[in-house]
């Protein structure tokens, strides 16, 4: 997986890198189909801030996180894009699978019009 890193105000450090790539380690496993994701890190009132996008099967995911501190707004992006990437895993299989079709009797439909529901 390709991490596109660049920072609004911000120095994109060594050490960033790294801790960027430790947290997506683990998305990149779980998702490997994912091929890349765009970070924007932020620093703006006095708030560092994170933003990814990124393209999974066919639907575009964007989240964004802020923070006091810099890495807790990194942790919290990274979570909220395994949350997001594991909804749209489940909205795919669910398009798979066949919906049940509710079928009612003839025998039901005559009874609820021999009724007299005055």
């Amino acid at each position: 997986m390709k991490i596109n890193l660049s920072g609004h105000h911000v120095d994109v450090t060594d050490g960033v890198k790294e801790h960027i790539d430790e947290k997506f380690l683990k998305i990149s496993n779980h998702f490997p189909t994912l091929i890349s994701l765009d970070i924007i890190l932020s620093k703006e009132h006095g708030k560092y801030g994170a933003e990814i996008t990124t393209n999974y099967e066919g639907g575009r995911i964007a989240v964004s996180a802020q923070d006091d501190v810099m890495f807790p707004a990194i942790a919290s992006v990274a979570k909220k894009l395994d949350a997001a990437l594991k909804h749209r895993k489940g909205q795919l299989k669910a398009n798979l699978h066949s919906k049940p079709v509710s079928v009612t009797p003839e025998i039901a439909h005559e009874k609820v019009q021999e009724m007299n529901l005055n």
